[in-house]
């Protein structure tokens, strides 16, 4: 996941001001209908200051038919006072397939995505300032 732009405590900065990544893991099961719970774990690496963070990141996601995906999850800062919510918008596309009714070619990776997401956060600190950090960021993976 890469933080293109970010606004915190009334000043805009964007990927090239402090660079980080995210690397998301996660699962999602879907049901019979169009409905899907996400759970994905992001470990993050900020460069300044240099720190680590890991986010957990639970959710729904709604199929919306043409491989879109939209949702919304929760977000947890693990060991900081960060937390908050995630929408999303996903579009994924078949690998190894010409057609939509086609079977999989049956290797591994089934699909690849990319993700606009929209990070709200909420920063208490504990005897520091309160901030609302608000971020647009793009996720690229693969399915399987």
């Amino acid at each position: 996941m890469l933080p293109l732009v970010t606004h915190a405590d009334g000043q805009t900065t964007n990927l090239a001001d402090n660079f980080g990544i995210g690397f998301p893991v996660g699962i999602t099961v879907k049901g019979s209908g169009r409905l899907a719970f996400d759970l994905e774990f992001v470990p993050f690496i900020q460069d300044s200051p240099r720190k680590t963070t890991v986010t957990v990141h639970p959710g729904l996601l709604y199929g919306i038919g043409h491989g879109f995906t939209v949702g919304m999850r929760l977000a947890f800062d693990i060991d900081s006072s960060q937390f908050g919510f995630t929408p999303l918008l996903n579009k994924s596309w078949p690998i190894g397939k010409s057609n939509p009714g086609e079977k999989s070619n049956g290797g591994f990776f089934k699909a690849y995505f990319v993700e606009a997401v929209l990070p709200v956060r909420f920063n208490r600190p504990t005897g520091g300032p309160s901030t609302n950090p608000v971020t647009f960021g793009l996720h690229f993976g693969l399915g399987f």
